[in-house]
């Protein structure tokens, strides 16, 4: 087995059986890294030394026979927003450049508590913002695929490490799409977890109603594993949900095993099929439907009508809560500081300076829909219209157990093809109602343009909390 392309249920098995060490796991995907993360830019920083040590505390755990979980010494890499003690944690932006988390936030502290070692800060769009991973402060990261494309965003650099066999898994964070987009664009699996379902405690906020970590890996077993560890109520996060957390990993093999979607109904809703979908992304979708058929699934029709407003929606919404967010990072009390005349003028200096355009021009939307005179005909009518679109989801899911969705209406673009911004928020339209509602979703590998040869996703979306039905479905359909 080349332990760099295993999954990590192959790799937890492989350390059962003594195949092989953990440090020798973590020195395998270090010297991977080291060899072809030049050309790919997924990482911003990685602390090798203490990555080893804590692989030579899991061995030595294991050599006592005192495991933590089955998944104790294998390494996960972690998006560039989630704090872990003692690492940078800059959101790729020049304003946190100096900043290193105090405390891990509480995502880590589950993976920490089952053994799994966090590692790295990977690449993404500053704070977030972005579907391309071109916003980052700091460098440039490519799809494993085809270095002339992006890796979608902002989850960019999550899901090249996954795809360029860097780490096993890695976690991300899904505001409006950027944990299944970018697993789309780069052929790995992502899951969108139902809001509340994983605590946001240590996640740096974009927008708090809608952000959610969540797991990028090679399979939805893996994800799953991810999942077990990171969800859960937390007293740091009032808006985590108080209920019990179902066995994720556990579900997807159950339905990996089992191989059928029978007496599972999967909704099309004919507002996710436009004449706007690449011929490629239509044909894949196709063959996804048929393929729910053949293994027993039952296809029906349903609408989501107030889709057609999400992305203006969204962009209200999101940007209203980011101008909130990012008030906070002034130049004063931590972070890059550019001296002024002055209070204001330090401001107004640090900000300029530390804040790339797009972070700019959300802050800059969300400040105008929130000003006195716009709040009720923007702010308000958003979160009256989320409202409905929220409602239509519910009212699919009496009809459908599951609904089966396009990622994205096309491949991965090449760089610098989405200029106007505009442009370039349209391609979150098939993720960015699911954040609105706040149920969950999963993106899948489901084909491959057979022009580009760049791969093409499905994406499965549940109730809240059906993540375990998800993943289970989730398996099936993906069982070769």
């Amino acid at each position: 087995m080349d332990i760099r392309k295993a999954t990590l249920h192959a790799l937890a098995d492989g350390l059962a059986k003594k195949e092989f060490s953990s440090r020798e796991l973590c020195q395998a995907y270090l010297d991977r890294i080291d060899a072809e993360d030049g050309k790919i830019g997924a990482f911003l920083e990685i602390d090798r030394e203490h990555m080893l040590q804590a692989a030579d505390a899991a061995d030595a755990r294991r050599a006592a026979g005192r495991v933590l979980s089955a998944c104790d010494g294998l390494p996960v890499a972690v998006k560039d927003n989630i704090a872990v003690k003692g690492e940078r944690c800059s959101c790729a932006s020049k304003l946190l450049e100096p900043v290193k988390s105090p405390y891990d936030a509480t995502a880590i502290t589950g993976l920490k508590a089952r053994g799994f070692i966090p590692f790295g800060r990977l690449n993404m769009d500053e704070f977030a913002m972005g579907s391309s991973c071109e916003n980052s402060a700091f460098r440039r990261t490519v799809n494993p695929l085809d270095p002339a494309r992006v890796p979608g965003g902002s989850s960019g650099g999550s899901a090249a490490c996954v795809a360029a066999d860097f780490a096993p898994a890695a976690l991300g964070s899904d505001t409006g799409g950027s944990i299944r987009q970018p697993a789309a664009f780069c052929g790995v699996v992502g899951v969108k977890p139902t809001y509340g379902r994983v605590s946001r405690y240590g996640l740096v906020a974009f927008a708090s109603s809608l952000d959610q970590i969540g797991p990028l890996s090679h399979d939805v077993e893996d994800a799953g594993m991810i999942l077990d560890a990171i969800a859960g109520v937390d007293r740091h996060d009032s808006t985590t949900l108080p209920a019990a957390v179902d066995s994720y990993a556990a579900a997807a093999v159950e339905g990996a095993k089992a191989g059928s979607l029978a007496g599972l109904r999967f909704g099309l809703p004919k507002e996710y099929f436009t004449s706007g979908m690449d011929a490629s992304v239509a044909k894949i979708m196709d063959e996804s439907i048929a393929r729910v058929r053949a293994l027993g699934g039952e296809i029906v029709d349903v609408s989501l009508p107030h889709t057609k407003y999400a992305v203006a929606v969204y962009y209200i919404i999101a940007t209203a809560e980011a101008s909130a967010n990012l008030a906070r990072f002034d130049g004063i009390r931590y972070g890059a500081r550019k001296e002024g005349d002055g209070l204001v003028d330090t401001y107004y200096k640090s900000r300029g300076a530390g804040f790339g355009d797009e972070v700019k021009r959300r802050i800059l939307l969300g400040t105008y829909v929130l000003s006195s005179g716009y709040y009720d005909a923007y702010y308000l009518r958003a979160q009256r219209v989320r409202t409905l679109i929220r409602k239509d989801f519910e009212e699919a899911f009496t009809r459908c157990d599951l609904l089966l969705t396009p990622v994205t209406p096309s491949v991965a673009f090449h760089f610098n093809e989405k200029n106007d911004p505009l442009q370039m928020y349209l391609s979150d339209i098939f993720t960015i109602a699911l954040n609105l509602s706040g149920h969950c979703g999963i993106s899948l590998p489901a084909g491959t343009d057979p022009e580009s040869g760049m791969p093409i996703a499905a994406q499965i979306m549940a109730p809240a909390l059906g993540e375990a039905r998800m993943l289970r479905a989730a398996a099936a359909f993906m069982r070769k």
